[in-house]
């Protein structure tokens, strides 16, 4: 099971969208392509930005993303 939920996710992930823009994100898919592309990333020798207990890439990504260390940015940015 993933901590914190995909619903916990996408509420931190669009908690800087303006009130009526669209949202980054809008399905549990984006949150994971998302999750796995920076999990690709800390595989290929990027530092985490997080200090975690955790050793799985996978688990580092899904708690940046948590505590807003990674930002998605729209097909449009």
């Amino acid at each position: 099971m993933l901590h914190p939920s995909y619903s916990d996710l996408m509420k931190v992930v669009n908690s800087e969208v303006e009130q009526g823009e669209a949202p980054v994100v809008n399905s549990r898919y984006s949150i994971v392509m998302a999750a796995s592309k920076r999990a690709r990333q800390i595989i290929g020798g990027e530092e985490p930005l997080v200090q975690s207990k955790e050793i799985k890439p996978l688990s580092i990504a899904v708690e940046e993303l948590n505590q807003g260390k990674v930002k998605i940015l729209s097909d449009e940015e």
